[in-house]
């Protein structure tokens, strides 16, 4: 038995290996030291090699699941090893096989998946700078590639999130040693575009794969190659329906970043938490795969106006005609249509999964018959209507209440096999033959107490206590004795033993070859079936918006190519949600105003005011109604966050450096169609390193990336930039100070603010009363000694930015550079001169 362990353990190293024994899976050497200590269970010993005692841990085969999902959990993968063989014939052990393998990206079954969540297994490669990507949700079906750069790699995975990433053999890159997924290294040669190709065309029976949009040359197609390959060897040899293949391109989404994605809290909070984010309050949709397609607009909003418009128009007709209320509760009773799909696709459905399919079938023509008739619902009807001849098979085949296994039996219905309902008839009559023989044998042998019975050890037999042997007859053969009684056996019932336990047995048999070929049948409606579940999660994110808005007082917004954002009475929605009295407030771009600098204390609102802005957007573009009195927006294409103060120890890198890096993103990437949050740049320096270089960034915004800008900082000498760029607008978040109080207004009002206030925070955060008086005294001194010395913002007079200015001058000739002669007072003139000197 452990040589034939071996021999499979050696075909799955990396892997647990889970091997049936009668009723357990049992795990040896290091795969049960692994389990024993991630699973909490005993670990034990059986048998010995080599003298030494064999580590051994197990848990029951029903028992299964529960261990799997907590395993995958902890990113580990595992071979389940099943009994193939016949135990009654074979000699030796019985052969054993690895049917499948689970690993965290090739999840199909219900119990390890999470409802609102892709799975995705990820593949990549790189070659001379380029990445190519190729993905796939073996419980969807949704496969896609797409060739990117290698610097886009973090923005990537935060939007695909993947369970799983494959990679060639040799690939050396420092993220992928700093993630928490698991990756899986496997032949570069499995990665090769010809092989792909041909092994992608015969899959989807096509001559080439041209008719997918796809080249020969992309670097994403031997991805794609190696993640079909990887998934059929899990899969023992299936693979899931697949409608076809999907190439994605930049262009069609609006780009955001991984720290944008962070920062806007879209489906995790910067803590890493669910809720609360914008798709934890959107997120009412009925169904899980309403609520995955929800997540995956959020990540993936549109540029095409007309597809966005699209979306706006039904949910504009959802609530006009008040469907939602009608709508909602026929979703509510569709199942996961999709993940169910693809269990059939890869042979592993239950037969409960096909009971929930046949219910689901029956509800979608009622769903179809109340949606409207215009615009995107003819399409979402037309795919409701799925063939009826899928849920009349299901209703023909599947009993009303099935089974929870077919070798258990209970599933097939009755009427659906002639044989099979002979073979149930002879069960079903079993007990009426054996109340009528104890009356005849009691009758026959004047014992009373004479018992004819069936277990699954003894079989069927006729018992008689001790006092009664004496009567026993003649024909009666002994065939167990018990301690008060004898149980004997009689032709007559051998020989009805033999057709029931025969009739159970080829019972069972003939059922689970009817549902294979159930299984099978269903094959060629995988498409169609698969466009109905895309259909209900469409009309169950529709509806879900359209509900939302209604509930939350959201307005449509209008687009345009303009390069203009115009938001009257905006508000974050998830902080509305969390607080009673939310302050609305506008915001206003154009060609003559497109960087706007937030003053204001902290806690005032300058974040939550810029997020707001950001998430309006990112609301409009995948078709929502936005939370504002009204919003105009014109072309965007990115969208940028510089937000918040983090390290990466790991990387080796500061919060300072980081800061740094996501702003160099910024300023390398950011044109006059994106969007860009820059929050208090120049923070993780010395107060002049800092008010130096969020100058300079904040006039390369302006000059150069010609961004809608909303930059928020507490350096005041910046508000000096609305005096030279009229593309610049000063706009602050007041406060009132009254004694030790302060009381934020919320409100975003035109003109640079007064005072930062922080000393009042530091007191309401509960800083000693003697350490807030000590800094008190001390600002004072500084803003003495400060106008002594003459106004800082004359140090930023500006010089308007030359990309050609490369070479290292002397700080004295930047500093003069910087001055304007003509508006220099004689004591600006005389500080200037002192400042040179010293700079000399």
């Amino acid at each position: 038995m452990m040589a034939q362990y071996f021999s499979l353990k050696a075909d799955h190293t990396d892997k647990l290996v889970f091997y049936r024994m009668g009723d357990f899976y049992e795990l040896f050497y290091e795969d049960a030291v692994k389990a024993a200590r991630l699973l909490d269970i005993t670990l034990t010993t059986r048998g010995s090699s080599a003298g030494e005692p064999i580590k051994m841990c197990g848990i029951p085969f029903h028992s299964l699941e529960p261990y799997l999902a907590k395993l995958v959990k902890l990113g580990e993968s595992i071979a389940i090893c099943e009994q193939i063989g016949d135990p009654a014939t074979s000699k030796g052990p019985v052969e054993r096989k690895v049917m499948r393998v689970v690993t965290p990206g090739t999840l199909t079954d219900a119990a390890l998946l999470d409802d609102k969540q892709e799975n995705r297994l990820l593949a990549l490669r790189f070659v001379k700078g380029r990445l190519g990507m190729a993905w796939l949700s073996l419980a969807s079906g949704d496969f896609a590639l797409m060739d990117s750069d290698v610097e886009k790699i973090g923005s990537e995975l935060e939007r695909l999130r993947p369970a799983e990433i494959l990679v060639p053999e040799g690939t050396e890159l420092a993220l992928l040693d700093q993630l928490r997924i698991p990756v899986r290294k496997i032949a570069s040669w499995q990665f090769e575009n010809d092989s792909a190709q041909r092994n992608l065309s015969r899959h989807f029976s096509v001559h080439d794969l041209s008719g997918f949009g796809v080249n020969n040359d992309m670097l994403a197609l031997g991805a794609a190659g190696a993640l079909l390959d990887y998934v059929r060897s899990t899969q023992g040899g299936s693979l899931p329906a697949l409608d076809g293949l999907r190439v994605e391109s930049t262009t069609q989404y609006i780009e955001l970043d991984a720290a944008t994605r962070r920062n806007l809290e879209i489906t995790e909070t910067i803590r890493g938490e669910t809720a609360p984010t914008l798709f934890s309050l959107l997120d009412q949709c009925a169904t899980g795969m309403g609520s995955r397609l929800l997540a995956h607009w959020l990540h993936h909003p549109l540029r095409q106006h007309h597809k966005i418009i699209e979306r706006q128009d039904a949910i504009s007709t959802l609530i006009e005609q008040a469907r939602g209320e009608t709508l909602y509760p026929v979703l509510r009773e569709i199942a996961d249509i999709e993940r169910i799909v693809s269990r059939i696709a890869l042979r592993s459905a239950r037969p409960r999964d096909l009971a929930s399919l046949r219910s689901s079938l029956q509800v979608l023509p009622q769903l179809a018959a109340q949606l409207p008739h215009n615009g995107l619902f003819r399409g979402l009807a037309a795919a409701l209507n799925a063939e009826p001849a899928i849920a009349s098979l299901l209703q023909a085949a599947i009993q009303a209440e099935p089974g929870v296994l077919i070798r258990e039996g209970g599933v097939i219905a009755d009427g659906y096999s002639r044989d099979l309902d002979e073979l149930r008839h002879i069960q079903s009559n079993c007990g009426d033959f054996l109340t009528q023989l104890e009356l005849r044998e009691r009758e026959r042998t004047g014992i009373s107490s004479l018992r004819v019975e069936y277990n699954r050890v003894a079989g069927f037999f006729i018992e008689v206590t001790n006092s009664y042997l004496s009567q026993v007859p003649e024909d009666y053969r002994r065939r167990q004795t018990m301690k008060n009684a004898e149980r004997y056996i009689t032709p007559e019932l051998k020989q009805f033993e033999e057709k029931a336990l025969s009739a159970n047995e080829r019972a069972l048999a003939l059922e689970k070859q009817l549902y294979e070929g159930l299984i099978e049948a269903l094959q060629v409606h995988l498409s169609t079936l698969r466009l109905a579940g895309q259909a209900v999660a469409t009309l169950d994110v529709l509806v879900c918006l359209a509900q939302r808005a209604e509930l939350s007082g959201y307005i449509a917004p209008h687009f345009c190519d303009d390069a203009v954002l115009h938001i009257e009475a905006g508000r974050h929605p998830v902080v509305e949600a969390q607080i009673d009295d939310f302050i609305p407030n506008s915001a206003e771009f154009h060609l003559a105003r497109k960087l706007l600098l937030i003053t204001g204390p902290n806690m005032g609102g300058k974040s939550t005011y810029m997020r707001q802005v950001a998430l309006i957007v990112l609301l409009a573009h995948i078709g929502s109604y936005v939370p504002a009195q009204s919003a105009k927006i014109g072309r965007v294409d990115r969208i940028f966050t510089r937000i918040g103060a983090s390290d990466d120890l790991a990387g080796g890198r500061s919060t300072f450096m980081v800061e740094m890096t996501e702003t160099a993103n910024i300023l390398n990437n950011a044109n006059e169609y994106s969007l860009v949050l820059m929050d208090e740049v120049g923070r993780g320096t010395s107060t002049f390193d800092g008010l130096a270089l969020a100058w300079s960034i904040a006039r390369a915004l302006i000059e150069k990336n010609r961004s809608y800008t909303l930059f928020a900082t507490h350096y005041f000498e910046l508000t000096r930039l609305a005096q030279d760029y009229p593309q610049v607008s000063n706009v602050h978040l007041d406060a009132v100070e009254h004694k030790d109080k302060i009381i934020f207004l919320h409100a975003v009002q035109e003109g640079p603010a007064s005072q930062s206030y922080g000393i009042a925070v530091a007191s309401l955060a509960g800083v000693p009363r003697d350490v807030v008086r000590q800094a008190k005294r001390k600002l004072l001194d500084l803003e003495q000694n400060s106008l002594q010395n003459g106004p800082q913002a004359d140090l930023f007079a500006v010089n308007h930015y030359d990309e050609a200015m490369e070479l290292e001058l002397h700080p004295a000739v930047e500093a003069l550079q910087d001055i304007n002669a003509d508006e220099l007072s004689p004591r600006d003139a005389l500080a200037l001169i002192y400042r040179l000197q010293a700079l000399i």
